[in-house]
């Protein structure tokens, strides 16, 4: 079952976060699906602008809608992750998407308010939920790239400004991590007093905590072990922390590191143990099982799991 995400959200706000992650490909799609399906967690899978540019637009967007009928008890949503505006009106208009991310972060305040409030106005009147972002993460995803000194945390006051402002739905904040395999710059960490003066803020509004993979340090060691020449020093978010987060108005996560460290690792080691294999299949099924087992125990660091009885009854299916 579709629904808006912002719905998702309020019902997770406190308590939980739901798991919000990228894909490029079917495997990961159906991995997605089957895991949070087998950790009955509400789930929301997110497409980015690059990712729609790599498989052209409509393309995972109808293989999300396609899947989601072979799991006719899942709860989640479709999300655009990090689109321009042009991006998050045609999303908006295809009417697959259960909210857009506007990342106008990279101009001033008061642009990326009207920006924001633009987008809102027509995601609003087509039943989508709009996320937008304040203060801008350092590192690379995809063609985004921010250098350390363009980097910025977000500010209480002015986030609270931004969303009364705008009207967005949901905030991505900026409060330590980065894009990439390094999720913190050199000893950084999780401004916590930061995160929770924000939501001291913004009352009831669900923030948003993009760069929050947990950069397994037994994945980096088996891709490498393979191969592979992973950063052996990359760190991400500790699983430990993730209920806290929760509790401090984090409802949505965004994993996409994870899913790509599973991917290298898999599609290493079968091609290292495997080396006479043509069929793309066969990679690809040890790949779903292996992200959809991530997936899980993602969800149930998140406090997500064995929710999505209760969220179906609360919407009432």
């Amino acid at each position: 079952m579709h629904v808006n995400t912002a719905v998702l959200l309020q019902l997770a706000y406190g308590e939980y976060a739901v798991g919000a992650f990228s894909v490029n490909s079917i495997e990961q799609i159906l991995g997605a699906m089957r895991g949070a399906t087998e950790a009955a967690a509400p789930l929301i899978i997110q497409v980015s602008h690059q990712a729609r540019r790599y498989a052209m637009p409509g393309v995972l967007e109808a293989a999300v809608h396609a899947a989601a009928r072979h799991f006719p008890e899942l709860v989640f949503a479709l999300h655009l992750d990090h689109g321009d505006e042009a991006a998050c009106y045609e999303g908006i208009d295809s009417g697959l998407y259960g909210s857009v991310m506007i990342d106008a972060s990279a101009q001033p305040l008061a642009e990326n308010i009207a920006i924001t409030r633009r987008v809102v106005e027509r995601a609003h009147a087509r039943g989508v939920a709009v996320e937008a972002e304040l203060g801008r993460l350092g590192g690379k995803e995809d063609d985004l790239v921010v250098a350390e000194d363009a980097a910025w945390l977000t500010d209480p006051d002015a986030a609270a400004e931004f969303v009364a402002r705008s009207g967005c739905d949901a905030l991505a904040v900026a409060v330590g991590t980065r894009h990439g395999i390094h999720k913190f710059a050199a000893s950084g960490q999780l401004d916590l007093e930061r995160l929770a003066a924000i939501r001291a803020r913004l009352p009831g509004v669900p923030l948003v905590l993009h760069g929050a993979s947990s950069v397994p340090a037994a994945e980096v060691a088996r891709i490498n072990a393979a191969g592979g020449a992973v950063a052996a020093d990359a760190h991400g978010v500790p699983e430990a922390l993730y209920p806290e987060l929760a509790r401090r108005g984090v409802a949505k996560i965004n994993i996409d590191t994870d899913g790509r460290l599973v991917w290298a690792r898999v599609l290493r080691e079968y091609l290292r143990d495997h080396p006479a294999t043509l069929d793309l299949r066969e990679p690809g099924r040890v790949f779903m099982a292996a992200y959809a087992e991530r997936v899980a125990q993602l969800c149930r660091c998140f406090g997500a799991a064995g929710r999505l009885a209760e969220v179906r009854r609360r919407l009432g299916v």
